[in-house]
C-alpha cells in the first residue's frame, strides 16, 4: 500500500529582485491620481486668490488708479486761444508742467525744507522711541502698562487737533508756556524764522513717538530671554545689554520704522498748514504737499499739481527703495553670524 504523496504548503511568491539590487520604480500615476492632484492644486490657488483679492482691489482702487490719473493729468494743461480772451480748453502740453515744477524755486525750496525736516525729525523719532521701548523692557519703569498708555495716548489724537493744541501753546498772548517763560525773563518765539521748523518737529514727535515706541516694545518682547540672561552672565550691564544685545536683534523693526517715518515726513502738510495761519514765516508753498495744494485749489492749475505729485511720488519711492536696499545689504545679526 502506497502512502499518499504530500506536497509542501504553498508560499506566497516574491517578485524577482531587480538586477541592480535596487527596488523597481513605481508605476506612473493613474489618470485619477493626476486629476486629484490638479483639483487640489486648483483649490489651493483659488484659496490664495480669494485671500489676496481684497489687497489687490484696494491696491488698484486707492493707489494705481489715482497714480495713473495723476500721470495722465500731468501731461495736459489749460489753454486759452485768442490772446487769452477765448474759451479755456484742455490741451496736451507734454513735459511742460514737469519743467515748470523742477525749475520753480519755491518747489525746490520746499524740497529742501522737507529734507532738513527729515534730518532733524527721523533720528529723534527713531532714537527716542527705541530708548523709551528699551526702558520699558528693562523693567526700570514702574507701572509699565500705565506708562505705555500715557505715551500712546497722543497718537490717538487726530493730527489736526494736535496741531491746533500746539498752535495755542505757540501763540504769544494765549500760551501759558510763553507766559511762564516770560516770568523767568526768557523770551522764545516758537514761530520765528529759526524756530518754526523745530516747532513742527516737536508736534510730530508728540503725536507719533508713542506709536513707534509700542512697535519697538513689541519687537523687544520677541527677543529670547536666554540671550539676555547669557549677556548678564557674561558681565554685561543694563546699558551694554540694551545697546549691544537688544537693539541689534530688533534691527528689522528699526529699519521699518525709519522707512515709514521717512514716507510720512515727505508728505509734511497738516502742521505747517495750520501754523501758517499764525505766522508769515510759513508760506503757502512751504512744503511740496502745500505746493501741490496751492497749485490745485488756489491757482486752479491741476496739471502743475499733478506733475508736482508725480515728482514727490518718485522721490518717495526712490528713497524708500534706497533704505530697503541698504537694509538688505547690511543683513541681520543672524545672517552676519552665519
Amino acid at each position: 500500500m502506497t502512502s499518499p504523496i504530500t506536497t509542501p504548503a504553498s508560499t506566497p511568491s516574491r517578485p524577482p529582485a531587480h538586477p541592480s539590487g535596487t527596488a523597481p520604480e513605481r508605476p506612473p500615476a493613474t489618470g485619477s491620481a493626476r486629476r486629484a492632484r490638479r483639483y487640489a492644486r486648483r483649490r489651493e490657488l483659488g484659496a490664495c486668490g480669494a485671500l489676496m483679492a481684497p489687497f489687490f482691489i484696494l491696491l488698484v482702487t486707492v493707489f494705481l488708479i489715482p497714480v495713473g490719473t495723476a500721470v495722465r493729468l500731468s501731461f495736459f494743461g489749460a489753454d486759452q486761444p485768442g490772446l487769452g480772451f477765448g474759451p479755456e480748453r484742455t490741451v496736451f502740453v507734454g513735459l511742460r508742467s514737469y519743467t515748470a515744477v523742477l525749475t520753480d524755486p519755491t518747489f525746490i525750496g520746499g524740497l529742501g525744507t522737507v529734507v532738513l525736516y527729515c534730518l532733524i525729525y527721523i533720528p529723534l523719532m527713531v532714537t527716542g522711541a527705541l530708548a523709551l521701548a528699551l526702558l520699558l523692557d528693562s523693567g526700570v519703569v514702574r507701572l509699565r502698562s500705565w506708562a505705555q498708555l500715557g505715551l500712546f495716548l497722543p497718537h490717538a489724537v487726530p493730527g489736526i487737533i494736535a496741531a491746533v493744541i500746539w498752535l495755542y501753546l505757540y501763540t504769544p498772548g494765549l500760551s501759558p508756556v510763553i507766559d511762564l517763560l516770560a516770568g523767568a525773563d526768557i523770551t522764545v518765539d516758537f514761530l520765528g524764522v529759526h524756530t518754526v521748523l523745530p516747532s513742527i518737529v516737536n508736534i510730530a514727535l508728540w503725536s507719533n513717538l508713542g506709536y513707534n515706541m509700542v512697535v519697538f516694545y513689541a519687537a523687544l518682547q520677541a527677543v529670547p530671554r536666554e540671550v539676555i540672561e547669557a549677556s548678564v552672565v557674561d558681565g554685561a550691564g543694563p546699558v551694554r545689554t540694551a545697546l549691544q544685545v537688544k537693539a541689534p536683534l530688533v534691527r528689522s523693526s528699526i529699519v521699518m520704522v525709519a522707512m515709514f517715518t521717512l514716507i510720512f515726513a515727505l508728505q509734511l502738510f497738516t502742521e505747517p498748514m495750520l501754523l501758517s495761519q499764525a505766522t508769515p514765516v510759513i508760506s503757502s508753498r512751504f512744503s511740496p504737499s502745500m505746493y501741490i495744494y496751492d497749485a490745485a485749489f488756489t491757482r486752479n492749475n491741476y496739471g502743475l499739481a499733478a506733475a508736482a505729485s508725480v515728482v514727490l511720488l518718485v522721490c518717495t519711492i526712490a528713497l524708500s527703495y534706497g533704505v530697503t536696499r541698504w537694509s538688505n545689504r547690511t543683513g541681520t545679526p543672524e545672517e552676519d553670524a552665519r
